[in-house]
């Protein structure tokens, strides 16, 4: 065998897999995260759809939110929907998001879109506050409409860091209250 076919072989064969696919999860691990979702995608959107559009031409629902829905009340004990994470990690993707819009503008949307959603990852890396979703929010922040933009560094904390806090304050109340569950596993 040629050294060219090993590493290739040995390349392809990274992506068999290590493990078996998870056990399913039982019906109050079901009932708990939709339960938790459905509150905290409930307190964000009632506030975006009766409290802040009636005054002001503020968002409150972010795209990213639904995802961070999926950690935060279904996989509570993961370190990516830790409240370091989930509040830290969309706050500096926020930023990040907002600030490559601003420099790259919209002349070069694609390569604002790309820079912005490459340095979240880094920066939620060096930081401890990777949080997948975050990568969506700074992905928004250079994709969205005009009343995103037009929000500038606000957008990282209404909607982004509200937003993430409401959410975290309904993980808290719901995450503990079956025996079975703890949220968090850790705060910083």
């Amino acid at each position: 065998m040629t050294p060219d076919k090993q590493t290739t072989e040995s390349y392809f064969s990274k992506m068999k897999g290590l493990t078996k696919s998870p056990p399913l999860v039982n019906f109050s691990e079901i009932f708990w995260s939709w339960i938790g979702a459905f509150l905290g995608i409930s307190a964000v959107s009632y506030l975006h759809f009766n409290i802040f559009l009636t005054t002001t031409d503020l968002e409150m629902l972010v795209g990213s939110f639904g995802a961070s829905a999926v950690l935060i009340y279904g996989a509570p004990k993961s370190p990516l929907a830790q409240p370091r994470n989930l509040i830290g990690g969309h706050i500096i993707s926020a930023i990040i998001g907002v600030a490559c819009f601003k420099l790259l503008g919209p002349s070069c949307i694609w390569i604002a879109s790309s820079v912005a959603v490459a340095t979240a990852i880094a920066a939620m890396h060096a930081t401890k506050t990777l949080h997948p979703p975050g990568g969506a929010t700074a992905l928004i922040a250079v994709i969205a409409s005009d009343k995103i933009h037009n929000l500038g560094f606000l957008y990282a904390i209404i909607p982004v860091g509200a937003g993430a806090l409401i959410m975290l304050i309904v993980a808290l109340l719901v995450n503990n209250i079956p025996k079975s569950r703890r949220y968090p596993e850790f705060w910083l």
